[in-house]
C-alpha cells in the first residue's frame, strides 16, 4: 500500500491504519535494537513550520535521521520568506524542488490541502489551526492500541479545550470509525465541539455524552485524553484566563480512576496535569510522545518509496 499525501486522519481507513501500525512496529524494533536504517538514503525531508512546535518538528526530524535520510527547513515564519510577503503558493513551489516530502504545520485551517493542490512531492500535514492534526492522531491511536490491545468497545474522555483542539478533532474522527466506542466530551460550555464535528460523529452513530465535570466521569473512563486551553486561540485574554486552569488531573483526582485506565496527553501541558502523577503507571503521555517517532518514521517510508 502506499499513498501520496497525508493531510487529513480521513485520508486513511481502518486499512490503511493498521497497515501504518505494522509499519512502525517495524520501525520500533528498528529503534529498540539500536539499528542503523538506510531506508530514506538520499532523501530529503522539508520541514516548513510556521507555527512554534518541539516535539512534532523535532520527532519528524528524527525520524528522517533514523531513515539514514536528511532535512531542511524552519521552525519559526519570521525566518521564512513568508515574513517577506511571500505566498504559501510560492513558498511550497520553490521548496518542492529542494527535497522528496514536506511536513507543513500552519495556524490556518486548510494551508496543507493548499500545499497539497500545488506541490509535485508528498505532503504531510503537521497541524493546521485548530482544524487537524493527523500524524499526532496516529501516533494517539497507535498508543492506545499499544496500551489497550484494541480500539473498539472503549470509553474516552476529551478534556479541555474541544473547540480549538485539533487534536482532540482528529482523534474523535478516528476513533469513531471503531465499533462501540463512547466519546464522553468534558469542557466549559464556551469550549465545546464544533457542531459540525459533533454532527459528523454522530451520523457515523457514534456516541457522544456532554459534561462539565470531570471527577464524575473519571471511575468510568478506560481513557482520558487532557488539553491545554490554548491561550494562542482566544482573541481576549480575560477570556483565556477565565477558563485557564478549569481542569487539573492531581493524585486526588486520578485516585478515581480504574487501575487499567490510561492518561494521555498531547504535549505540551500547562497546569491541567500536575506532575505529581507522572510516575503513575497510568501516566502515558511522555511514552505517546515517543511514539511519534516510529509513526513518523512509518509514514516517511511509506511515502518516499520509489
Amino acid at each position: 500500500m502506499k499513498f501520496k499525501n497525508f493531510t487529513s486522519i480521513n485520508d486513511l481507513d481502518k486499512e490503511g491504519i493498521d497497515f501504518v501500525f505494522r509499519e512502525a512496529d517495524n520501525m520500533l524494533k528498528l529503534l529498540e535494537n539500536k539499528k542503523p536504517s538506510n531506508i530514506c538514503r538520499n532523501k530529503i525531508l522539508a520541514t516548513l513550520f510556521f507555527e512554534p512546535s518541539t516535539r512534532t518538528r523535532l520527532s519528524f526530524e528524527c525520524a528522517m535521521h533514523r531513515l539514514g535520510g536528511s532535512v531542511i527547513g524552519f521552525a519559526d515564519a519570521n525566518t521564512s520568506s513568508e515574513k517577506k510577503g511571500e505566498s504559501l503558493f510560492d513558498t511550497i513551489r520553490t521548496v518542492e524542488s529542494y527535497c522528496d516530502v514536506i511536513a507543513i504545520r500552519s495556524p490556518f485551517e486548510g494551508a496543507s490541502k493548499l500545499a497539497m493542490q500545488n506541490s509535485s512531492v508528498p505532503i504531510i500535514n503537521a497541524g493546521d489551526g485548530g482544524h487537524e492534526h493527523p500524524t499526532q492522531t496516529l501516533l494517539d491511536l497507535y498508543t492506545i492500541k499499544k496500551n489497550k490491545n484494541r480500539l473498539s468497545n472503549l470509553k474516552i474522555g476529551l478534556c479541555g479545550d474541544l473547540k480549538f483542539g485539533r487534536t482532540a478533532h482528529s482523534l474523535a474522527q478516528a476513533l469513531s470509525d471503531y465499533d462501540n466506542n463512547i466519546l464522553v466530551c468534558i469542557s466549559p460550555d464556551e469550549l465545546q465541539f464544533p457542531e459540525g464535528i459533533k454532527n459528523k460523529l454522530e451520523e457515523k452513530g457514534t456516541k457522544i455524552l456532554q459534561t462539565k465535570n470531570l471527577k464524575e466521569a473519571m471511575g468510568e473512563l478506560d481513557v482520558l485524553y487532557m488539553t491545554r486551553i490554548q491561550k494562542e486561540r482566544f482573541v481576549s485574554e480575560k477570556e483565556y484566563l477565565k477558563l485557564k486552569g478549569i481542569y487539573v488531573v492531581d493524585k486526588e483526582m486520578l485516585s478515581g480512576a480504574k487501575q487499567d485506565f490510561i492518561l494521555m496527553h498531547p504535549l505540551p501541558r500547562v497546569d491541567e496535569i500536575n506532575p505529581e502523577v507522572d510516575e503513575d503507571k497510568r501516566s502515558i503521555y511522555f511514552k505517546q510522545a515517543f511514539y511519534g517517532i516510529p509513526i513518523r518514521m512509518a509514514l516517511l517510508s511509506i511515502m518516499t518509496r520509489g
